[in-house]
């Protein structure tokens, strides 16, 4: 493992005028390893942008910086930790400073890539969060929370919210 700090092994992907942003809890530990998001072999995750039609072709973990050519791009909620989420989080998520990135970088779309993620942001508990397309806030991007595609989240595992994000991405939203 490296002993670089985590923000600089998986640093954030963004830019202005993004189409989308995917939004993770903290990166994985082997994704921090690798500095490669969703870098997971049983992470569904770049399999299922390509089912659903977000990108052209299947990408693999260590070209997520191409994405950024298709209008995509990359953050966690904890840039601090790694590992399963009762792992990362025991780090400092920064929510104010999760929000200033979005009101900065301006991206038309926000997705979050679990519940968790998702509740950490809205400050309520996992089980008060839907998944598919939230109502929207004041002067932020429109956000979707999708099923993890972890490994560790088979169990509630689906792919309509993904396919909901694909078709209103397509809609030219």
């Amino acid at each position: 493992m490296s002993g670089a700090p985590l923000s600089d092994r998986l640093p954030d992907q963004l830019r202005a005028d993004l189409r989308l942003v995917f939004v993770g809890t903290a990166a994985s530990q082997r994704s921090a390893d690798l500095g490669h998001y969703y870098a997971h072999p049983g992470n569904r995750f770049w399999r299922t942008l390509h089912q659903v039609g977000i990108t052209p072709r299947r990408f693999e973990p260590h070209e997520f910086p191409a994405l950024l050519d298709l209008g995509i791009g990359f953050t966690d909620m904890c840039k601090t930790g790694a590992g399963m989420d009762h792992q990362a989080l025991a780090f400092p998520i920064d929510i104010e400073a999760f929000r200033d990135k979005m009101l900065i970088y301006r991206p038309r779309t926000i997705a979050f890539t679990s519940k968790k993620a998702a509740s950490l942001f809205y400050g309520r508990p996992t089980s008060a969060i839907a998944l598919g397309r939230q109502a929207r806030l004041p002067e932020f991007p429109d956000i979707f929370v999708l099923a993890s595609p972890s490994g560790a989240a088979s169990g509630s595992w689906s792919l309509q919210p993904w396919q909901e994000l694909a078709d209103w991405l397509r809609s030219g939203a």
